[in-house]
């Protein structure tokens, strides 16, 4: 598929004339609310969110990759130390983070670049202990009358394709979609028999083994399957596949967790090494292809 900028749109298709991005800029929304305890003494101080990759806290590289995509409108479910969020946003500095030119005695700064000047963002207080499905439901009122939305955890990267996803679950007319992948975790898989022998010892990564990778689209009806006090992917997932309205999509190029400082590590490690695959995705990536 070949990519091109237009006047009327953000991005579109130059076969089909739709807009490349699924049809429709849609709002993200980001749950920033938990505590993150598995990363220790970093979550003391801040929320899991706010934790660094590089030189910018993982919330920032999750939406650098949303708005590569050209969605640049954020609602950011916050709970535990939302304060951190607030305050990191407020006071953000733009020339500390790209180029510029100072002049006139330095009373004068032109920006030669910009990370968030496009970003639209609601800061929504969801709770200190609420679940994932409660603070969807708190910010439903955010959301206005958009058909379809996205969501995802506060610690997670990927480079999916994300106009694909969206297309699946477009033209599928489902309610809604999750990135599926391999676990990353270090396991092995034991087959035995009754009596303990053993079969087959296979790692996990190489088995038939999927889990949610936490990025989702979601039609505005999924709201219908929600229910304070519930788990978004116990309860209303379960009510969604009763009725064949939940699809996975499944992926095996760059998806990581960071669930420990190992991590937080191996994150580190890309997004130094300038070839961190989250960051050369999105639009501009596609119109080189």
């Amino acid at each position: 598929m070949r990519w091109e900028a237009a006047s009327n749109s953000p991005w579109v298709t130059a076969d089909t004339g739709t807009v490349g991005i699924g049809r429709g800029l849609m709002k993200v929304v980001i749950f920033c609310g938990g505590l993150g305890v598995r990363m220790g003494e970093e979550t003391q101080r801040i929320p899991k969110p706010m934790i660094t990759v590089g030189a910018r806290p993982i919330l920032w590289h999750i939406m650098k990759w949303y708005s590569s995509w050209g969605h640049n409108e954020f609602v950011l479910c916050l709970g535990y130390r939302a304060e951190s969020i607030k305050e990191y946003f407020l006071s953000y500095n733009e020339a500390l983070s790209n180029d510029f030119v100072l002049s006139n005695g330095g009373t004068s700064v032109e920006l030669l670049g910009s990370d968030i000047s496009d970003w639209r963002i609601t800061f929504a207080y969801t709770g200190m202990n609420s679940t994932m499905a409660e603070r969807l439901l708190a910010v439903t009122p955010y959301l206005g009358e958009d058909e379809y939305f996205l969501a995802t955890y506060g610690d997670g990267l990927t480079d999916v394709p994300l106009p694909d996803v969206i297309e699946r679950l477009r033209s599928s007319g489902k309610t809604a979609i999750f990135l599926s992948v391999r676990p990353t975790i270090n396991a092995h898989v034991v087959a035995a028999d009754p009596d303990g022998v053993v079969r087959s010892v296979q790692e996990l990564r190489y088995g038939d083994v999927w889990i949610n990778g936490g990025f989702m689209v979601f039609r505005r009806n999924v709201l219908d399957y929600v229910n304070p006090g519930e788990e978004l992917v116990d309860e209303p997932f379960a009510r969604l596949i009763a009725d064949g309205e939940l699809l996975a999509y499944r992926y095996e190029g760059f998806w990581e967790p960071m669930d420990t400082m190992k991590d937080k590590q191996r994150l580190d490690a890309l997004a130094e090494s300038g070839r961190a695959p989250w960051i050369h995705t999105g639009i501009p990536a596609a119109l080189t292809d």
